[in-house]
């Protein structure tokens, strides 16, 4: 589950990450209140106003902004709320932004002595460890520092019996060039960040730029976080924090019914029972010349209505045309898996407009085939997964 900036910097500030202080405005009246605010606390007389949606580079698409003055903090936010934001990593539609975060400026007009880093806090996949990952490079696409420049990034794994140890937050602030107050302050911000991941369940915590100011503090200017969604269950405050506008609204309404369902771009739907079954159904449909349009698990109860929900949710993608349907019957039966798809073409009738290939494997998968190839609807049958790939072949075709 991702969060916005100002949810993120929330849970830093909870667990004693300095950050940059703001203010969630929803339209332009209460940025400016905002505004007024942040400054008889701080004394900043600029104001930095900030899209808040789930999508790097804001700056790049117009979604973060300096504002010099009350008029300009007015005059900017109602400009950037209600807008649809384009950046590099949302579509060419964009995403629409329905709040800003107004902050304190933290850089000062000629101000040299200020210094920008990249640090990021996740799981690293290939040893099965935590990392802090980090540069002297922040304030820039991480990719592109790892493309044009790879030595410039660090990385320092925890080890999960340990936890991060001292010792490992000061060879960050050592890697980091900084020295005196600047050293000692990093320190502490390393280890109040990693025990910000790790209890609050998180799968990353990323922030860039993380900043050191004139006067040796460092403090986090922004904050990408993302939530596990398995632990939901045990932070419930950190549940209540998901904005749903900001997600697949396809992917809303499956988990909503229970299906665990990722929208992909392609035009193969899948419905299948397993995460390794549905990998390996996807790339039947890769090696068969087509595109998998989506990852959707029914688990093991794929009965009429579950196979039916399965079914709309699939079709709400204009550019699925075909699906394959691909079962173990282990905890199910296959023939109760093929009942379900026949009751459900016949309630969905219309709304039915692709081919649709059905492999069932498993408990009764004979009886399965019997029920698919006598129901008289257009629904073909399928026993080998190489059959399956050739009929979703001749289908796209």
């Amino acid at each position: 589950m991702d969060l916005h900036e100002y949810q993120g910097k929330e849970i830093l500030d909870s667990f004693g990450v300095r950050i940059q202080r703001g203010i969630v405005a929803h339209n332009a009246k209460e940025a400016v209140e905002a505004a007024k605010q942040l400054t008889a606390e701080t004394g900043t007389g600029w104001h930095v106003i900030k899209a808040q949606v789930h999508a790097g580079g804001r700056g790049k698409g117009g979604g973060v902004k300096l504002a010099k003055n009350l008029k300009e903090v007015e005059q900017i936010a109602g400009e950037i709320i209600g807008m649809n934001l384009v950046t590099p990593q949302t579509s060419a539609a964009g995403k629409k932004v329905h709040q800003v975060l107004v902050t304190e400026d933290v850089y000062y007009p000629g101000d040299s002595e200020t210094s920008e880093f990249y640090m990021s806090v996740l799981l690293n996949r290939a040893t099965g460890r935590n990392m802090v990952m980090y540069s002297t490079e922040g304030g820039m696409d991480i990719e592109e520092v790892a493309d044009k420049t790879p030595h410039l990034i660090y990385t320092e794994e925890i080890d999960p019996s340990m936890g991060l140890m001292p010792f490992q937050a000061r060879k960050i602030a050592f890697n980091l060039g900084l020295s005196g107050t600047a050293f000692k302050e990093m320190t502490k911000f390393v280890m109040a960040l990693y025990k910000a991941y790790s209890e609050s369940d998180a799968s990353m915590f990323e922030i860039n730029p993380v900043l050191k100011t004139s006067d040796d503090k460092i403090m986090a200017v922004d904050a990408k976080v993302s939530i596990d969604d398995n632990a939901l269950f045990r932070r419930k405050k950190y549940a209540e924090m998901r904005d749903l506008r900001e997600e697949n609204p396809i992917e809303v309404e499956a988990r909503a019914v229970g299906l665990n369902y990722v929208d992909l771009d392609g035009n193969v739907g899948c419905m299948v029972n397993g995460a390794g079954l549905a990998m390996a159904t996807m790339d039947l449909i890769k090696m068969a010349g087509g595109e998998p349009a989506n990852f959707l698990d029914v688990g093991g109860t794929a009965d009429a209505k579950r196979v039916e929900e399965a079914f709309r949710i699939i079709l709400k993608d204009d550019g699925v045309k075909a699906i394959l349907i691909n079962i173990f019957g282990g905890i199910v039966r296959c023939d109760r898996v093929a009942q379900g798809v026949v009751d459900a073409y016949k309630n969905m009738g219309d709304a039915m407009k692709v081919p649709i290939i059905v492999r069932l494997q498993g408990t009764n998968a004979e009886l399965a085939k019997e029920i698919i190839d006598n129901s008289g609807l257009a629904v073909q049958s399928a026993v080998q997964f190489k059959e399956a790939a050739d009929k979703v072949k001749a289908v796209l075709s």
